[in-house]
């Protein structure tokens, strides 16, 4: 199994904190833009897409701020991948950023940054900030 790297990729986006963050941590609200489905049972959130479903446990999450996820099916790749969706805003502009930390293999790597630039325009385009 190939070593998976960490990066991170930054999306502004015009919308509140608070807002952003019922989005990006209710099942509801992941259910918009994320995937096509998605049920919370404790701590597992069930992401579920056309014929395939995913669980992710909630690692932690700060209100306003970040939610911090790690897919199962990684557990016994590598307990030390996770994906992480922070709000960030800036002091001085105000200006709003989602800071997206996930990991993949080296190969993988601008096919994942793909797919969440495609999750984020979905997000915007509920958002109404396309």
């Amino acid at each position: 199994m190939e070593e998976k790297i960490k990066f991170e990729v930054e999306f502004p986006i015009h919308a509140s904190p608070q807002l952003l963050y019922q989005y990006i941590s209710t099942p509801s609200g992941l259910s918009e833009w994320f995937s096509d489905n998605v049920n919370l049972r404790g701590e597992l959130f069930t992401f579920i897409w056309d014929d395939s479903e995913e669980q992710a446990k909630l690692l932690s999450k700060k209100n306003e701020e970040r939610v911090k996820f790690r897919w199962l099916n990684d557990d016994e790749d590598n307990n030390s991948c996770y994906f992480e969706i922070r709000i960030q805003v800036d002091d001085i502009t105000k200006d709003v950023s989602l800071i997206i930390t996930d990991f993949a293999e080296d190969d993988e790597i601008d096919e994942a940054k793909m797919l969440w630039e495609n999750q984020i325009s979905s997000l915007k385009q509920v958002l109404g900030s396309a």
